[in-house]
């Protein structure tokens, strides 16, 4: 199938796994989603609490501790297909450290883990600032912050 029969539909999931007053409504994930995939796209996105954060990253990579995002990618063509899944006492405890919204800071890390989905990597110090230029850019069109003028996700 070419890109040009392929819909730019959105199929989105999001799954609230604990309560919290503060996370994002699924209005915003949209926005924000689609501001780093344009195309055709069905994404889940998952908040979570430490203990299943932390099992996910334990199960997946082999790092026992509870992580910010952990990005689950399936496939890219003609359809990009993925999970993230975001730990959300760990999302506050950052933005916190680094003085900025939890919103801006959930934003910054759901365009970063569909940025990964789509393949975008941070191994070494090209391609991660190349990566951070894209989120930079991203940001800013969606009127947030340079999520890097503080510190490092």
């Amino acid at each position: 199938m070419s890109q040009a029969a392929v819909p730019r539909r959105l199929d989105l999931s999001v799954q609230y796994a604990l309560p919290h007053e503060a996370l994002p409504t699924r209005a915003q994930i949209r926005l924000w989603v689609r501001a780093a995939e344009p195309g055709a796209a069905r994404i889940t996105v998952r908040f979570v609490d430490r203990e299943e954060g932390r099992s996910l990253n334990a199960g997946y990579r082999g790092k026992d501790y509870a992580t910010n995002v952990l990005s689950f990618p399936y496939e890219t063509e003609p359809v990009l297909l993925g999970d993230l899944v975001l730990c959300w006492p760990v999302v506050i405890e950052e933005a916190a450290v680094q003085d900025q919204s939890a919103e801006a800071h959930c934003a910054h890390l759901i365009v970063h883990g569909v940025l990964h989905l789509q393949g975008w990597e941070h191994e070494d110090d090209a391609e991660a600032e190349e990566m951070e230029a894209e989120e930079r850019t991203i940001l800013a069109q969606l009127g947030y912050p340079d999520p890097y003028a503080n510190e490092k996700i």
